[in-house]
């Protein structure tokens, strides 16, 4: 008589606690998931704005350095769409310095 009563909260806590707790806590990660906030969207438009400033100055140096050295190749090249941010310096094999 016992083991019979044992077995009635084994199974609730099986069939009804687990699925309960893992339901509760699979929710609560859920819900904690993290956002970009206006703040982070800032930031990130500041360095976007950051990285194409400083990709401009570069075509800008190696503009000044091609024109004072007609042997060097320059690497960057200015974008076609400025809205689009791609690096344009990419790595040459055939060029070594």
């Amino acid at each position: 008589m016992g083991s019979e009563w044992l077995a009635v909260p084994i199974v609730a806590i099986l069939f009804i606690g687990m699925p309960w707790m893992i339901l509760h806590y699979v929710s609560k990660w859920k819900s904690n998931t993290p956002v970009l906030t206006g703040e982070d969207e800032k930031l990130l438009d500041d360095m976007f704005n950051f990285a194409r400033r400083l990709e401009e100055r570069l075509v800008t140096v190696e503009r000044i350095v091609a024109a004072d050295h007609p042997e060097f190749r320059p690497l960057a090249a200015p974008q076609e769409d400025p809205a689009r941010f791609e690096p344009s310096v990419r790595y040459d094999p055939s060029r070594r310095n």
